[in-house]
């Protein structure tokens, strides 16, 4: 199950901290608002998608602690509001420096969530581009799955009509495909860039078509 999954891994995580004070209700609260049901695609299994991905690109980062803390913080708060991110970040710094971890981690761990705003991290930041292909690996999806994420996403944005649905998804598409390059890592550019590219021009020809 996939909140068990979860579970166990912040528990992990929190051994990796030193267990500090407080941690494990930390983990509770960022659980519980990964799993609130107005998420429809920034959810629990994305939460885990991420992990999984970290994984992947483990040894591409620097401080893989700064990493897999961001990856539960970088949606903490989603709302579909353009602040989402600074929010997530602000709880981050708040929380994990009650908890008084190193001020230099909490610091890299907001950092790092105000990143996935963009994701566009600078070259050799390599904390940073290792949150952001684990974030963006969905788009190197299979069609199948590709196609369950892009229904995911309108459904968190019902509140929008469809021309202006259209609009903006097509804009946020055309955006990424002009970047020079969706990964930064290695294994991002050779296992996932290609197949990415194609959905991404797949969905964008599908939007204007319709």
């Amino acid at each position: 199950m996939v909140t068990d999954e979860l579970q166990a891994r912040w528990a992990w995580l929190a051994v990796a901290l030193a267990n500090p004070p407080g941690i494990s209700t930390i983990g509770d609260g960022l659980l519980a608002s990964w799993t609130q049901p107005h998420r429809a695609y920034h959810d629990a299994v994305h939460l885990l998608a991420v992990l999984h991905r970290i994984e992947d690109l483990a040894e591409h980062a620097a401080d893989l602690r700064a990493v897999r803390l961001a990856a539960w913080y970088h949606d903490a708060v989603y709302d579909g509001a353009p602040d989402d991110e600074e929010r997530s970040a602000q709880r981050a710094a708040a929380e994990l420096g009650a908890a008084g971890l190193d001020p230099a981690l909490v610091a890299e761990v907001a950092r790092l969530v105000r990143l996935t705003m963009h994701h566009d991290p600078a070259p050799e930041d390599r904390n940073g581009e290792t949150l952001c292909d684990a974030d963006l690996a969905i788009l190197a999806a299979p069609a199948a799955d590709y196609a369950a994420y892009t229904r995911a996403v309108r459904a968190e944005y019902v509140h929008v009509d469809d021309a202006a649905f259209r609009a903006g998804r097509a804009a946020v598409l055309q955006s990424l495909l002009d970047l020079p390059q969706l990964f930064r890592t290695s294994v991002g550019r050779t296992d996932w860039e290609p197949q990415a590219r194609a959905n991404l021009r797949a969905e964008l020809t599908e939007l204007h078509g319709r």
